[in-house]
């Protein structure tokens, strides 16, 4: 099996193919708002991500900064070989519920420390996600969390054909 060839970033653009593989957790400065419902769920400048070989980033938001009177945990969580064991949570905003929509690590790794109980979501379940005003569009592919936007050129993983990735 072949890497896929990457597509040569613009100005201004990461290539999802310079990201390392384990992941790298680094803060972003950048304005993370989550629309749930037409509510303004999150609002953070607080936030970070991860940055993983051939996906887009999965951004983490702050507790302080999410409307969390909205979510309930959900059963079963999930394992991550890098960040540990995933617990989730349902939202509901309204008439509107979002079954197993955002998950965190309540006692994440080492290296993930600074995520611990620090929320991600699903774009797809979302109105909106918008990074630095930018509104993101989920990544391909019904298992993964990044958020694609213009600043990252791909290919990414999820889109068809890339399960061998």
């Amino acid at each position: 099996m072949r890497r896929p060839t990457p597509i040569k970033p613009q100005p201004g653009q990461e290539s999802v193919w310079d990201y390392p593989r384990p992941p790298r957790l680094e803060p972003t400065p950048k304005r993370l708002q989550i629309i749930f419902n037409g509510v303004t769920i999150a609002d953070t400048v607080k936030g970070y991500r991860v940055l993983e070989t051939s996906h887009p980033p999965t951004y983490y938001l702050p507790p302080d900064d999410i409307e969390m009177g909205y979510f309930y945990h959900a059963g079963r969580g999930s394992m991550c070989e890098w960040k540990g064991a995933a617990k989730y949570y349902t939202l509901t905003v309204g008439d509107k519920t979002a079954e197993r929509v955002a998950w965190y690590y309540p006692t994440p790794t080492r290296p993930f420390a600074p995520i611990k109980n620090y929320i991600a979501f699903y774009a797809r379940a979302m109105d909106a996600c918008y990074v630095a005003g930018e509104q993101a569009t989920p990544q391909p592919g019904g298992f993964y969390g990044g958020w694609v936007t213009n600043d990252i050129a791909g290919p990414i993983k999820g889109e068809p054909g890339s399960s061998w990735w």
